[in-house]
């Protein structure tokens, strides 16, 4: 089915989370392997669903679906994942592969009752949730993937690449295409950290931008990394950038940019070093990392880097999940942020097409 055009709690840890809505709470769940900051909203004995972020995110970030479908009668929680706001940042880089987070998502389940949820991922959070519902699927309900597609043998350079669409990114000219940030990451980590930290809130507010409908068919700025010597060329910086307010309320933003301040983008970065070894946890999914539960992929159509429009992009996951929906909306990465209803209208008309809404329950 294609869905298209869809127009006891604790005190939050600093003062701008005091600013959040009321009807939002701040939790802490720790286990010996793992510490988990969790915002929750809705009613204790509703339905799960359970919203995963990707880079460089919070679980701020999920504010309007979660009060939206929390008025509808389920109970919504986002985490702030591995190395994010006010959850465990171990040091390692390994400490970042795929299998560690699942291990945290699958504590924090069992640790909210365990029941089947609605598991709802954005960009490094939609591999999260696809890897648990392929390892894990009695945890699930459904799955929604927004912005990144999954993919059965792993989110990872060695599976992105030869789907680069050669149209637009001749092999010669950008070997990588546009996940040439990506292989940054893997070749000059250090840099990489450091032009992003030199100015955490300039760097925030200069990747949080809307999309452009111009910039369809035409090379994305992250395939000019390697060759600009870094995401901000010679300045290694980014440039004064004042955030966009119709993506995140100003409160929000400063949360997330007090965030970073504290730990900086060391650890969410960490997220892309971990290639071989998600590869080899992604094969020991069982069925080959097929997923026979519902799952909605939420495509952005001005997303440079993750649009599967006329693409190969999209193919392994369409070949991978037995039941899948796709819906398109009409913005670039930040579909959370850019088309805050939108979002929630696709979700909410997937989830009352196959019969997993609160009300019927």
């Amino acid at each position: 089915m294609i869905l298209m055009g869809l127009g006891a709690a604790a005190t939050f840890p600093k003062g701008t989370w005091a600013a959040s809505s009321a009807a939002v709470v701040s939790r802490t769940f720790g286990t010996a392997r793992h510490k988990t900051h969790y915002l929750e909203c809705g009613p204790a004995d509703g339905p799960l669903m359970i919203f995963l972020h990707g880079w460089p995110e919070l679980s701020l970030i999920w504010r309007a679906q979660m009060e939206s479908f929390a008025a509808e009668g389920w109970r919504c929680v986002a985490p702030d994942m591995r190395g994010y706001g006010g959850s465990s940042a171990p040091a390692s880089s390994e400490a970042y592969a795929n299998e560690q987070v699942v291990s945290d998502m699958a504590e924090l389940h069992d640790h909210l009752g365990g029941k089947p949820a609605i598991w709802v991922g954005h960009d490094w959070g939609s591999v999260i949730a696809a890897s648990l519902a392929a390892h894990e699927p009695a945890r699930s309900r459904g799955v929604v993937l927004i912005s990144v597609p999954y993919f059965p043998d792993a989110n990872a350079l060695p599976t992105l690449v030869p789907l680069v669409d050669r149209r637009i990114y001749p092999a010669d000219q950008y070997p990588d295409g546009q996940w040439d940030y990506y292989r940054y990451y893997t070749t000059h980590f250090d840099a990489a950290v450091s032009d992003l930290d030199a100015d955490k809130a300039a760097s925030l507010a200069s990747i949080y931008r809307s999309g452009d409908p111009s910039s369809i068919g035409k090379p994305s700025a992250n395939s000019l990394v390697t060759r600009k010597g870094g995401r901000f060329g010679d300045a290694h910086r980014a440039p004064p950038t004042t955030p966009d307010p119709a993506l995140w309320p100003a409160t929000d933003f400063a949360a997330l940019v007090e965030a970073f301040d504290d730990h900086g983008f060391r650890s969410p970065c960490a997220w892309y070093l971990n290639d071989t070894a998600n590869i080899a946890y992604a094969r020991r999914a069982p069925n080959g990392g097929r997923i026979s539960l519902p799952v909605l992929f939420v495509n952005g159509e001005y997303d440079q880097i993750n649009s599967i429009k006329g693409n190969r992009y999209g193919d392994p996951m369409r070949a991978a999940c037995a039941d899948l929906t796709t819906a398109n909306l009409l913005g670039a990465h930040w579909l959370p942020l850019e088309c805050k209803q939108e979002l929630v209208q696709a979700i909410r008309a997937w989830v009352q097409t196959k019969g997993l809404s609160a009300a019927r329950l």
